[in-house]
């Protein structure tokens, strides 16, 4: 797989980050609004080809910067962004 580029959709209510190769998802951070300023991050899942690589934090790192520009504080209910948060402090300015 060649540079990742991590792409983010919205529909208004659900969204997720992702890298995708063609119509393979390798990697996915899915979160749901839950008002205009709140969002839960709900799922985390990362293809067996790309663990151990960083790549569940690239995700989490760049929902956090569309998340600072937005206003928006965020509930980690993902065991996996739960447990980020608690390992990297610069990220909890975000945190509900």
């Amino acid at each position: 797989m060649s540079k990742a580029e991590i792409k983010h959709e919205f529909d208004g209510k659900r969204g997720s980050f992702f890298i995708e190769e063609g119509a393979r998802r390798f990697a996915e951070m899915v979160y749901v609004m839950a008002g205009p300023k709140k969002m839960i991050i709900e799922h985390t899942e990362v293809d067996e080809s790309l663990q151990g690589q960083g790549v569940g934090l690239k995700l989490l790192k760049e929902l956090v910067e569309y998340v600072r520009k937005e206003e928006i504080k965020v509930i980690p209910l993902c065991p996996f962004a739960k447990a980020m948060f608690q390992k990297k402090e610069e990220l909890r300015d975000v945190l509900s």
